[in-house]
This record gives structure tokens, sequence and C-alpha cells, in this order.
């Protein structure tokens, strides 16, 4: 009987190891995803870029340096992979590089009505906002991940199950970056 009793035990353990293994398994999935999403959404925002250079650059010429900057600033956020404290401080350059760009855009007023340029605003308007979104996907997931390898009794076993912290994607400067560009052409 009391065998009977120890191996109810160790199976109810056991069951209650595989339980807390396949939610965080499931939690860190969603991660990932989450984090594909946001790539998706980045590579969107560099593939634009360049067509907003070239939309760009006949009326830019003297300001090659703006424009020199957003090109390397795009280049190191390819760049950072998927390191996401790399990855956040790269995007955070690219967007303040772009900000520039429109700031000095805004002198040319034939740069303002140009169709091309009005088309690249929208479509990059659009990117942000989508890549907003998916940044708080992103961290949302992370939280719940993260809340749950790290809430007893699952704490117990997430490091040794090998479920480490995921990293939330977080501004370098939130004081800069907390507002959506405002491009006004």
């Amino acid at each position: 009987m009391e065998l009977l009793i120890v191996l109810a035990v160790v199976a109810l353990l056991a069951f209650y190891l595989v339980s807390v293994y396949n939610g965080l398994i499931g939690k860190r999935n969603r991660v990932r995803n989450a984090w594909s999403q946001i790539d998706v959404q980045l590579k969107r925002r560099h593939d634009l870029i360049p067509n907003l250079i070239n939309a760009v650059k006949g009326y830019l010429a003297h300001e090659r340096g703006v424009l020199e900057s957003v090109t390397r600033a795009r280049a190191e956020a390819i760049a950072a992979g998927n390191d996401v404290p790399a990855r956040a401080a790269a995007e955070g350059e690219l967007t303040r590089t772009v900000r520039s760009l429109f700031a000095v855009a805004e002198a040319y007023p034939d740069l303002k009505g140009n169709q091309n340029m009005l088309a690249l605003q929208e479509e990059l308007s659009s990117t942000e906002n989508r890549v907003a979104f998916s940044r708080q996907h992103y961290n949302d997931s992370v939280m719940a991940y993260n809340t749950a390898r790290e809430t007893l009794p699952a704490s117990l076993f997430a490091p040794a199950l090998g479920f480490g912290a995921e990293p939330l994607f977080t501004l370098e400067d939130p004081v800069a970056e907390r507002g959506v560009p405002q491009v006004q052409f």
C-alpha cells in the first residue's frame, strides 16, 4: 500500500513537471512567434528606406551626410540580427536618422508635393504603426512567459528544464522615441 502511495506521488509530480514544461514551451514559442512578427515588420521598414532615399536623393544632393547616416543606420539594424537589446538599439538609431531625413526634406516644397514621397510617407507611417503593435505583442508575450517561469512552483523547475528569461524590446532613449514620427510633406 505504501508503495502505491509513493508511486502515485511520483506520478503526480511527473505529470505536474510535464504540464509545467509544456506550458513554458507554449509561452516560449509565443515569444519566438512575436519576435518573428517584429522581424517581418522591421524588414518591411528596411525595404522601404532605400525607396525613400531614392525619392529624396535628387532633392537632397547637398545633404549627403543625412542620406549616408540613414543608410548606415539601416545596415546596422539589419546586422543586429536576433539579439533583442542590440536590435532595439539599432532600430532606435534608424528611427532617429529617418526623422532627421524627414526634417531636412521639409525644407523642399517640390519634395513635399512629390507623389512618390507622399506614397512612401504613408507606407512608412503604416509600417511604423505595425512595428509598434508588433513590439507591444512581443513584450506582452515575454511578460507572460517570464511571469510563468518566475512564479512558484515553476520557478523551481524552469532553470533545470532550460528555460531562461527573455528580454523585453525596450527603447534605448524612451523620451525621444515614445512619439510616432510626425512627418509632414
